[in-house]
């Protein structure tokens, strides 16, 4: 199935995780780094979710899953290791439009989390559309061989320029030559470095 590969700024929207457990931490560590605001609902909490809570970086409620959890989230993750919660969280969420994600049943929600690598503010998103979320660990972590953080310095310099050539006026079509030019220059420049390299 096609997705839309999309960036969405999640500061101070909340999200909901129902579920505690090793996979919604891994989701809460995500999510906190976009400044989302994060809720939890499980029966049992995993010890680091606890410490999250105890900081104050998210919400914990420890019971059932209610369909009032729901109220006022972005977004919604379903991660229980019970399918018939899942599914009851996913057809609220679906029912009251809010965006899904299904931990166990990637399918059924609506967005899945690619794995990312991540240089300086420079994002590279590896996605198998949930068919098989190990496969793009792996290919994450194989472009992370290619791709250092010179990468991340790198934007940084051609962000700079871009804005110097938004604040003269320049045409869209003369900047994205210059930018394209910088970035080809500066990208070769690094890989004739490594290539030199013992």
């Amino acid at each position: 199935m096609q997705t839309l590969a999309l960036n969405i700024r999640m500061n101070d929207k909340l999200v909901v995780i129902i579920g505690g457990g090793a996979v919604a931490l891994r989701k809460i560590r995500a999510l906190l780094a976009t400044g989302a605001r994060v809720k939890v609902v499980a029966m049992e909490i995993h010890s680091e979710i606890k410490v999250l809570e105890d900081s104050g970086m998210v919400v914990v409620r420890v019971g059932p899953y209610m369909a009032t959890d729901l109220d006022s989230a972005f977004l919604v993750i379903a991660a229980t290791d019970n399918v018939m919660v899942n599914e009851l969280v996913r057809g609220e969420a679906q029912k009251r439009k809010i965006m899904v994600a299904v931990a166990d049943n990637p399918s059924a929600g609506d967005c899945t989390f690619p794995a990312v690598l991540r240089r300086g503010d420079l994002e590279i998103a590896v996605s198998t559309g949930g068919r098989c979320p190990t496969f793009a660990v792996d290919v994450r972590d194989c472009i992370a061989g290619y791709i250092g953080s010179e990468y991340g310095t790198i934007l940084e310099l051609i962000a700079a320029e871009r804005e110097k050539l938004l604040t003269n006026g320049s045409s869209s079509t003369y900047n994205t030559q210059v930018l394209r030019s910088l970035a080809n220059r500066l990208i070769t420049e690094l890989t004739e470095r490594k290539e030199l390299l013992p």
